[in-house]
């Protein structure tokens, strides 16, 4: 049975809260409404809309007139197994020493590499988004560079992938993962279990560091932040308030243009760039806290 979408873009985010608000009490009602931030400078928000039923396409036209947005875009969205698609899709991932990869791929792995089984779900953090490979290239130059944690966060943790890369080589370090979604959290629990780090990765449901096992851990000399901009620039004050002195912070989520300004976040509490690494359009940033 297929589903339906409706999308469009407006300036703000109030009158982009106040048109989800609207398209809510449609007929027939949307099965859910999410409103996001388009991060390209451009100050636009994106509503989009999802039906089980064909949307009133007349009633669409007269929000986004009255809201002043741009014309819904409404398609038809096929009945797809998305998980079996992205196993079949998905190659494994090289990311210096790590080995990324599904169990469908389980026989690829080389001799001497680091494994990481990771599968496809609703969680983010497969490694071959830019993101997520920016920050396993960063700890693996670390490594490389004879650098050792004792007490490492991975905060907004999505599939647990990072974590899981510090547990595999810093087997005596404490590994906590958090993220702020249930269900990511379950995945991060699967995955853990999956690749033989049972009691090695703790994983919590938490905002931030905003959980007592996190604030009993702290602080800590290394965290990752693989999340996005507007996040990142509102946890730099409990970055540094988290972080060990010469603590080290891996970041990323975050666009190449938006790099600067977290960059001038960061510093403005303390840490100083380390490296930074641009992948196509994303950017990871390591930094220390001085």
């Amino acid at each position: 049975m297929p589903t339906y979408t409706a999308l469009t873009t407006l300036p703000g985010e109030d009158a982009a809260e106040a048109l989800a608000e609207a398209i809510e009490r449609m007929e027939p009602e949307p099965s859910g409404v999410g409103v996001f931030e388009i991060e390209d400078g451009s100050g636009l928000w994106e509503v989009g809309a999802y039906f089980l039923d064909a949307p009133d396409t007349v009633t669409l036209e007269l929000l986004r007139t009255a809201f002043g947005a741009a014309p819904f875009v409404v398609s038809e969205v096929p009945e797809v197994d998305w998980v079996a698609h992205v196993r079949r899709e998905l190659a494994p991932v090289d990311a210096g020493r790590f080995f990324v990869f599904g169990s469908h791929d389980a026989g690829k792995v080389p001799a001497g590499r680091v494994p990481l089984q990771i599968e496809a779900t609703v969680a983010f953090g497969t490694g071959h988004h830019g993101t997520t490979l920016g920050c396993l290239r960063a700890l693996d130059r670390l490594l490389n560079e004879s650098a050792s944690f004792a007490n490492v966060a991975d905060i907004g943790c999505g599939t647990a992938v990072l974590a899981m890369a510090a547990a595999k080589e810093l087997p005596e370090a404490r590994i906590l993962a958090s993220d702020i979604d249930e269900v990511a959290v379950d995945v991060a629990r699967a995955n853990v279990e999956i690749n033989d780090l049972a009691g090695r990765v703790a994983c919590m449901e938490a905002a931030g560091f905003a959980h007592p096992d996190i604030q009993s851990a702290a602080p800590f000399d290394l965290i990752f932040a693989n999340i996005l901009k507007g996040p990142l620039v509102e946890l730099a004050p409990d970055m540094a308030r988290n972080a060990a002195q010469g603590g080290v912070v891996i970041l990323s989520g975050l666009l190449v243009v938006q790099a600067e300004s977290i960059l001038a976040a960061y510093e403005a509490q303390g840490f100083a760039l380390v490296h930074r690494e641009d992948l196509g359009e994303w950017s990871a940033l390591t930094m220390r806290k001085a």
